[in-house]
């Protein structure tokens, strides 16, 4: 960008915010509230139908955002879901843009304009509250994949926001044919309405996700919008029409405080035994225990992220096979040449805290994007370790920035169908070469189903573009294949007489049983296929075909 073109924007965003704020509120300072008849000559009348413009374009975007992670808590946030919700979204607001210039030509008042931003933001408020028994119910229904009751929850859910978001689309062409005057300025009018919508639309994108969700959660993020847009109607009520018609609509704020004072009780899900629940930017986190046992799911719950128990270590998943990854190297290779690991996905910390009873003097770096899952893991499952140092940060971004060098990388981001395509391609895994020593190993968890191995094949033959040896396991009872790469050459010969060695030394039942379990399940070199790279890695299809035809083929588990 020139400066000259940055020189305009800047001068632009100045006079959008000095039309719709500076100007209104400086004016309104001066208003002679004694004598209101002088209400029709304050600039705080002319504008405040801009400024209504850009809280109705606010909320219509934070709707959209807000909805996505309503449904999201038990459909997941998979590009299938984001699909749906934006599609019938902007179905929705087109529906809207018609209705509101048909109507606009036929009730050219403030009354009409004013009334259906009441409506709208009595109903943005309802739709969680209505919704919730609706996505608990499903919830139950997720956990058994009973597919009818899933698809028909979905509708209905999305169906729920046709009148909210309708009638907020209303706001923008209604809000056009009561400021445009006279033809000459029809232009410059049209324009500044598309201006400050978008500009509204632009604060409404970020402000539930980065913002308001992880504050006070979704349901009271809606509650929030609603009121915002409740408030600014009713003003414009007392600014253009009068307090007698507002009168009548004076009902709706105190449901409003209703839905505050009670509508946001109870947990999000009807989950048994749960111990705990929250919100973040990127998840709806559970906390879940049960004999003693704890586990972080996600979203839809529909996976273990971690696991933690006071007196058991071995939890038969993914999470030991990190530690056999040195062994892959020639032998002899002891448990002191390991001392630095990576865990890209670090989750609650089940990895690093098994990684510290097999190991001495080891230190630990993990990277987990989501600073809330980090606090979970800290105040439920121990994730405490003096060694362990937690990057807040994009698992690739914090391995292309760091200057540590080390024995093993672990990269557990991956979860059909939520793998990050950047962790996917030939450049991060070049990236994660060069961040290992000499004999180091990189060791990745990946999903599949019982009727498809494409996606391990794909990921497979990627990977052995950048390193020299590939060994290949498949978890038993589980839909879990774990690759490990060495930057070496390496032999399950190697594994094997590294496996005798270390049991003839004191070594902690953990490492052993899950060399154990990597051993004997090993799995035939996959097939190669087509590699990704950043310019091209259609992970989205793949993994949407995979589930799919997963559960079309009744399976009655989900891939982990």
């Amino acid at each position: 960008m020139n400066d000259a073109l940055a020189a305009e924007l800047s001068e632009l965003a100045s006079q959008i915010t000095n039309f719709l704020f500076v100007d209104a509120l400086r004016d309104s300072f001066n208003y002679n509230f004694v004598d209101a008849t002088k209400l029709k000559g304050t600039i705080l009348k002319k504008r405040y139908l801009y400024i209504t413009v850009f809280f109705s374009g606010m909320t219509a975007l934070a709707v959209e955002l807000s909805a996505s992670r309503l449904i999201g808590n038990v459909y997941g946030s998979s590009n299938l879901v984001w699909a749906s919700v934006i599609g019938l979204i902007l179905i929705y607001l087109t529906l809207g843009y018609w209705l509101g210039g048909k109507l606009a030509d036929r009730f050219p008042t403030h009354k009409a304009f004013y009334r259906i931003l009441m409506w709208s933001s009595l109903t943005v408020g309802l739709v969680p509250m209505i919704s919730r028994p609706i996505l608990r119910f499903t919830a139950n229904a997720f956990d058994q994949l009973q597919i009818p009751l899933l698809a028909g929850a979905f509708v209905t859910i999305l169906i729920l926001f046709i009148i909210p978001v309708t009638l907020i689309g209303m706001a923008s062409p209604f809000a056009l044919r009561l400021a445009i005057k006279d033809a000459e300025s029809a232009g410059k009018t049209s324009g500044r309405i598309s201006a400050v919508s978008t500009l509204g639309s632009f604060i409404g994108t970020f402000l539930p996700v980065m913002v308001l969700i992880p504050l006070i959660g979704t349901y009271r993020t809606f509650l929030l919008l609603s009121s915002i847009l409740m408030i600014v109607a009713t003003i414009g009520f007392l600014v253009y029409v009068d307090l007698q018609s507002w009168l009548k609509f004076a009902w709706m704020p105190i449901v409003l405080i209703l839905l505050w004072a009670f509508g946001t009780q109870g947990v999000d899900k009807a989950t048994e035994n749960l111990v705990y629940e929250t919100e973040s930017s990127y998840n709806y986190i559970q906390v879940i225990e049960d004999v003693g046992f704890r586990y972080l799911r996600l979203n839809e719950g529909q996976g273990v992220h971690s696991v933690y128990h006071p007196e058991v270590l071995n939890y038969n998943g993914p999470w030991s096979q990190v530690l056999t990854a040195p062994f892959f190297n020639p032998a002899p290779h002891s448990l002191d040449s390991v001392k630095k690991i990576a865990i890209v996905g670090l989750a609650a910390g089940t990895t690093a805290r098994q990684a510290n009873v097999v190991f001495d003097d080891l230190q630990i770096d993990g990277f987990e994007i989501d600073p809330k899952i980090v606090e979970v893991g800290r105040d439920y499952f121990e994730m405490t370790a003096s060694n362990l140092t937690v990057h807040v940060q994009d698992g690739r971004w914090g391995l292309a920035h760091t200057h540590e060098r080390y024995d093993v990388i672990s990269i557990d981001a991956y979860r059909a169908p939520y793998i990050p395509w950047h962790m996917t391609t030939v450049e991060f895994f070049r990236i994660v070469k060069d961040r290992l020593m000499e004999d180091g190993v990189m060791v990745i968890n990946i999903g599949r189903s019982p009727l498809d191995r494409t996606l391990v094949n794909d990921l497979s033959t990627t990977i052995g573009a950048v390193f020299p040896s590939l060994f290949v396991v498949d978890l038993p009872d589980s839909f879990n294949t774990i690759v490990f790469a060495t930057k070496s050459e390496g032999s399950w010969a190697d594994f094997v007489q590294n496996y005798i060695l270390l049991s003839e030394s004191d070594v902690n039942p953990l490492l052993m049983e899950a060399m154990s379990v990597a051993y004997n399940n090993q799995a035939p070199m996959p097939a190669q296929t087509r590699i990704y790279t950043d310019d091209l890695a259609p992970i989205e299809w793949l993994t949407n075909k995979i589930v799919l035809d997963f559960i079309l083929s009744g399976g009655t588990e989900v891939l982990q």
